[in-house]
This record gives C-alpha cells, structure tokens and sequence, in this order.
C-alpha cells in the first residue's frame, strides 16, 4: 500500500453500506512497527507546515477536522502530535465539554458555528455537534435538559438531526470550509489497557475520572451510536475517516496523511503579487540598499 493511498482506505464518503465491525481497531496495514512509521509521520508533519503557511497566506479556504471516539482512544495526543509543526496563528483547537446554561439557550450547532474557522486558518474540534448524536442519544435525559418543545422531540428527532448536520456540512462546503471528520477506532480491551495504565502511574492520575468508567457500561449503545452517526452523515464533501486507534502511532500516521492529501488536493499556493506592488517592492529595494 503507497503512503498516498493509506488515508483513502480508511475514508467513508457513503455510509449506507458501512459497518463498524468491519474495521479492526489494532489494525496497522503494511506498518509493522512504530519505528517503521516514525519517518513517514515526520514528513507529513513537515509537509503539514509547508501547506499550512500557503493556506494562510491564499487566505481563501479553511479547514475543519473534526475528532469524535470512545474515551481514552488518543484525541487529544493525536492533535498534539500530528499539529506539532504548524504556526499557532493559523490554528485553533476548541474542546467541547457540558454545555453551558448559555449554549443550552441556542440549537445544538449554535455553540459549534461560533467556534468555526476563519478562512486561511485550521479549525480543530475536539468533540463536536455530533456529541449530540451520540451522548444525548445514549443518554436520553440529556435530551430532556435542552429546553426542547415538546412538540419537536418525536422518533424522528435523530434522522432529523442528521439531516441537520448534513446540510449544514454541505453549506460549509459551498463556503469554502473544508471538512474532515475523523473517528478514532479504539477496542474496548485497549481502553481497559488505557484505563488501568491512569490508574497505575502516577503521571497520568490527573487523567482519571469515574465517569469515563461508567460510560463503559453503555459500550454497545455507543458502538450502534457511532455506527450510524458514519452511516448518516459521511458525505463526499464531509467523509469520516475510521481509523484504527489501538496503536497511536498509527492513528497518527493516517490523520497525518488524510490532513496532508487534503490540503494537497486544494492546490494551494502563495499569492502573486502584481505589477504595482512588484514596483513598491523594487523602490523599498532601492531605499534600503542607499
């Protein structure tokens, strides 16, 4: 399997045939090791700062990633690691937590639009608008806290919802927002792994929380949440990128390579200046050269 081809066997740009159980979560293709891996991933990592310095100056697109997975699948290393090189002023990162009493007196894309990206700039969402396709469906009564009227919250409030969020990428699309999504694919004996691993170094203490235990109770109903989030709302313009989580060094590889091909495909470029500022630029020449 080519580099440029690894991100590509992992995107889902129609769902209606997808099926979670198809991706095996420990799966690293033709990748043996991380050592294996490891100049690879630095190369997009290099590319990525190149491509993102072009994108800022064109001033023209934005991108959107978008990082949705179970707990402890790598979200958040996998945003530090894989945007190690790009220049702070083009990026931003926003996690999404509990809403706020605030955001809870919009709709549910309210407090997501707000955070959008800036055209030239890379938007990273840490959780999303699909966490309220994927908690509140697991935990109805998170629905019942949103202040809904009660005559808009029928059975058809999730086929509702995703066709919300599918129009809503396709807009951002037609704008000039690039958007990728990416679902971190963790095995449910590696979160264990993970889990215990907070527990027994003291390092990673500050990572613990019992809720993140209790969620695994509800493993199943989350794994049929995600399957069919996928299965609604990967598009052309918006896929998902199902990677497998259960190394991290190759998750990181397939989110480097999906960011790189797709900042690739937009042709970017510095701006060309014209004749006027091509004569402003040899008079300061002039000037400074006295």
């Amino acid at each position: 399997m080519k580099i440029s081809k690894l991100a590509k066997s992992y995107r889902i740009e129609n769902g209606r045939y997808f099926r979670l159980k198809d991706v095996d979560p420990s799966d690293t293709a033709h990748f043996h090791s991380e050592e294996h891996a490891k100049e690879q991933i630095q190369k997009d990592v290099d590319c990525l700062e190149d491509l993102q310095a072009k994108l800022y100056a064109q001033d023209r697109w934005s991108l959107l990633l978008i990082f949705q997975a179970t707990d402890a699948a790598g979200k958040d290393g996998t945003i530090k690691h894989v945007m190690s090189g790009v220049n702070p002023e083009g990026c931003q990162v926003t996690s999404f937590k509990t809403p706020s009493d605030k955001e809870l007196q919009h709709d549910f894309l309210w407090r997501t639009t707000v955070n959008l990206p800036e055209r030239g700039h890379i938007g990273i969402f840490n959780r999303s608008y699909y966490e309220e396709v994927l908690v509140v469906r697991v935990h109805p009564a998170v629905l019942d806290a949103q202040k809904l009227p009660s005559e808009v919250v029928t059975k058809n409030i999730w086929k509702e919802r995703f066709e919300d969020i599918h129009a809503f990428e396709r807009h951002m699309a037609r704008n000039g927002t690039v958007i990728r999504k990416f679902f971190l694919h963790l095995s449910k004996k590696e979160q264990k792994k993970r889990f215990l691993a907070r527990l027994d170094e003291p390092e990673k203490h500050w990572k613990f929380s019992e809720a993140d235990v209790r969620e695994r109770e509800y493993w199943d109903d989350y794994q049929g949440a995600y399957e069919e989030m996928i299965q609604n709302t990967a598009s052309k313009h918006a896929p998902w990128y199902v990677v497998p989580a259960d190394n991290k060094w190759f998750t990181h590889l397939v989110v480097s390579a999906a960011i790189v091909e797709t900042l690739e495909e937009l042709n970017l470029s510095y701006p060309k200046v014209d004749a006027a500022k091509l004569r402003e630029i040899k008079a300061a020449r002039k000037t400074l050269s006295k």
